[in-house]
């Protein structure tokens, strides 16, 4: 049985009828850029995440660098100013920080769940510190009633990576309502993915959404009038388009691999394969389902020979990236673990039973670190 990592087509087959309706909708509009489907996804979106705003952008990485170049436009921010980050992320999240002139002040992570451990963001904040930035890793939220009472207390802002998790819960609270600003990604490998690059934003600030809408189109309100140094980071009229489409199947979707992820914790039983941990108060959406094993590769190798497709979330940490070289003398030694040992099982709302019976027998099967 061969099972693919992620079979878009197939996620995407399920709507072909409507994505072709929209798209010609689009089409023979004749407005491509910023129009009504634009406006129609955000006051979606938003209403979709429980804030008062969405205002969609070019991608998600873009969406986390406006918010904060909004901040800085707004006073709120300035250069050299500190954001805490988890050390065991995706590289966007910390090139959003840099992109900005703003400094990076890396935290581990909760080694049981891989996102940012507000047991030990304290310990980071300095005279500088003016945001937290977590991530809502593989689509399980962070700890953001930690985080919340951290901020309070150190007058800090708060802004969400929830390039990974739509749709996912807090304490009852969806992703995306759950701090400052949020930031996300629709990439089309997402849970809620257009069909190219597009991204958004969500707040309740009324002058953040104002400076973004502001900020994505060149600095300006006002056609040819600019008050900021801006950008041109503006979701596309088809993406939105697209994305209204499958707005309406993402909590399905996310039970779908809810469903999925419950079959795997319950019976994957390798003693050498360690399954993923739900952190308190959370629901989480599984973007992807991440094991660890100290033999990774070798149970990788016995998968790929069963015609099973993973990946490794992710191979290389930031901090030992040669884009941040400078940093090359640094340790943190939870995050360097876990990118030894993670692997992504596969998990979509278009697995059949079958396929995800073969997974775990798969899983089960593995000779371990002997093979």
């Amino acid at each position: 049985m061969n099972i693919p990592f992620l079979d878009l087509g197939g996620i995407n087959a399920r709507d072909r009828a409507a994505l072709i309706t929209a798209f010609t909708r689009v089409l023979d509009s004749g407005w491509y850029v910023l129009g009504k489907e634009v406006e129609a996804f955000e006051r979606e979106y938003a209403a979709y995440c429980g804030t008062r705003h969405c205002v969609g952008v070019g991608n998600g990485l873009e969406a986390l660098v406006l918010i904060l170049r909004a901040w800085i436009e707004l006073g709120v921010l300035k250069a050299g100013d500190e954001v805490i980050v988890p050390a065991n992320t995706y590289i966007a999240t910390i090139l959003a920080i840099t992109e900005n002139g703003l400094t990076p002040v890396l935290v581990e992570p909760d080694p049981a769940t891989c996102n940012i451990d507000p047991a030990r963001i304290e310990a980071h904040l300095g005279t500088r510190t003016r945001a937290i930035l977590p991530v809502h890793l593989y689509g399980q939220t962070a700890d953001m009633l930690a985080i919340h009472a951290l901020a309070q207390k150190h007058g800090l802002k708060v802004v969400e990576d929830c390039a990974q998790a739509q749709g996912a819960r807090h304490a009852g609270v969806r992703a995306g309502a759950l701090g400052d600003a949020a930031g996300h990604s629709f990439f089309p490998t997402k849970n809620f993915g257009a069909l190219g690059d597009a991204g958004a934003v969500t707040t309740n600030d009324d002058a953040l959404a104002d400076a973004l809408c502001a900020l994505r189109n060149y600095g300006s309100h006002r056609k040819y009038e600019n008050m900021y140094k801006g950008a041109n980071s503006r979701l596309d009229e088809l993406q939105a388009a697209l994305l209204r489409v499958k707005l309406g199947r993402v909590d399905a979707d996310n039970q779908r691999r809810r469903d999925i992820a419950g079959r795997y914790r319950r019976e994957i039983r390798h003693p050498e394969i360690t399954l993923p941990v739900v952190g308190t108060n959370n629901e989480p959406v599984w973007h992807v389902f991440v094991v660890r094993a100290p033999a990774r590769d070798a149970l990788q190798a016995h998968l790929n020979d069963q015609g099973i497709g993973t990946l490794i979330h992710y191979p290389i940490p930031p901090h030992q990236q040669q884009a941040y070289r400078e940093w090359k003398a640094r340790s943190y030694p939870v995050t360097e673990q876990i990118h030894r040992e993670v692997l992504s099982l596969p998990i979509s709302p278009v697995m059949s039973v079958e396929q995800v019976s073969a997974v775990v027998a798969a899983c089960n099967a593995w000779r371990g670190s002997e093979c």
